[in-house]
């Protein structure tokens, strides 16, 4: 994961602890995660809009004029 072992994951976490403080980790991790996931949504419907958009154009190209 991006070249990150666990003493690295460790470090960061406790840098986290300390900055954010135990009260708002929670917090912080699920608007984190709500953020991957409506990045991953986002990005899935990306894909999805540019595989139409191919079909679409192989279809226009195929037809007779």
């Amino acid at each position: 994961m991006f070249g990150f072992g666990m003493p690295e994951l460790i470090v960061i976490l406790v840098i986290m602890l300390v900055v954010v403080g135990p009260a708002k980790l929670p917090q912080l991790g699920s608007a984190l995660g709500g953020a991957i996931r409506n990045f991953r949504k986002g990005s899935q419907e990306a894909a999805a809009f540019t595989e139409i958009d191919k079909m679409d154009d192989e279809r226009n190209s195929t037809s007779p004029r």
